[in-house]
């Protein structure tokens, strides 16, 4: 346990030296692809902006911190649909059993698709006839189990497959998590590094092209393949604590502050508050700093307990300075 403790406090000082260049400039701002990988995954997680690393504890903590499955329950669903962004629809979905003695596993699987369009060029600005669309796809497995009644790890593989029109990129990555918690105002302390993984590379047969490339003997044309960019994934590393302010019979007040460190982007940090109200109806709010995009989060959720099983309803209203806003709804269940 001496030695548990040591390694959050590693953890704590690297959260600080992390956030302390809050202010600071990435010079890798925007380099990193598979954008899709950045999209809050669950109400739940959307209401609280993002502050969930130590509050994930159901099958919706596999798309952000794989160590919160495991905990006491048997058996636990998620369900998750998005209208992003007006022209895109996302649907996820995970699922989580817990072997006895023997850890817990879980499955995810979330994908981002558009409506086709048409194709316009300079010559048919009215359209070619043709249509493309666009595909995102992350599918992945998780282990976690815990090491001591108080500490838990958790490691996901994924494969990530994009498309667009006829060109695709496939890769391998990895999230790896902890959980720890203390007897004291039920204070988590956790950490998940998510996306670690090998760069992806668009390929396909539009990329290949015919050239003339003798100017003595013309027509004579070459078939040749463009070559892209391979591009890394959006790699982060994420600290965060949560603790209860109240816990009443009536009122459960519990806060969330995570440190958001990315390869891509500024660091962040997230701050997230859930009261829950007879144990029943819960109001959700969250704010995410030093980030120019996000303008605060508000969301409503709902528990039944139906027998053994606990049946939860969750919707999130994300705002934004410029973008569109964003609503998230999803169902979860824990038996």
């Amino acid at each position: 346990m001496r030695a548990l403790n040591k390694f959050y406090v590693y953890q704590v000082l690297i959260a600080c030296v992390m956030t302390g260049s809050l202010t600071a400039q990435n010079p890798n701002l925007g380099s990193a692809g598979a954008q899709f990988l950045k999209i809050p995954i669950g109400a739940r997680s959307a209401a609280l902006s993002g502050a969930v690393t130590g509050m994930s504890e159901d099958a919706a903590a596999l798309f952000w911190n794989p160590a919160g499955i495991a905990q006491n329950h048997k058996q636990s669903a998620h369900f998750s649909y998005i209208p992003w962004m007006q022209f895109f629809d996302i649907t996820a979905f995970s699922y989580t059993l817990k072997l006895k003695d023997k850890g817990t596993l879980g499955f995810h699987a979330l994908t981002l698709g558009m409506e086709k369009m048409q194709i316009t060029t300079e010559q048919k600005p009215e359209g070619t006839g043709q249509y493309f669309d666009a595909q995102d796809l992350e599918m992945g497995l998780t282990y976690a189990r815990q090491l001591t009644d108080r500490f838990s790890m958790g490691l996901s593989a994924k494969i990530l497959y994009q498309r667009i029109w006829n060109e695709t990129a496939n890769g391998l990555a990895f999230d790896v998590g902890t959980h720890y918690s203390i007897d004291f105002q039920n204070l988590v302390l956790a950490m998940s590094m998510k996306n670690f993984g090998s760069d992806l590379k668009m390929e396909g047969p539009e990329l290949l092209t015919v050239v003339d490339e003798n100017d003595q003997f013309p027509n004579r044309l070459i078939q040749t393949m463009k070559q892209t960019e391979a591009y890394p994934l959006p790699l982060s590393f994420q600290f965060g604590v949560a603790a209860d302010l109240l816990n009443t019979a009536f009122l459960h007040s519990r806060l969330a502050i995570d440190a958001v460190h990315l390869n891509d982007n500024t660091e962040r940090i997230n701050i997230g508050l859930e009261n829950t109200f007879a144990r029943q109806f819960i109001l959700r709010g969250g704010y995410s700093l030093n980030d120019d995009e996000a303008r605060g989060s508000l969301g409503l959720g709902l528990n039944q307990k139906l027998g053994d099983m606990i049946l939860k309803l969750d919707y999130a209203y994300v705002m934004h300075e410029r973008l569109e806003d964003t609503r998230f709804m999803s169902l979860s269940l824990i038996f």
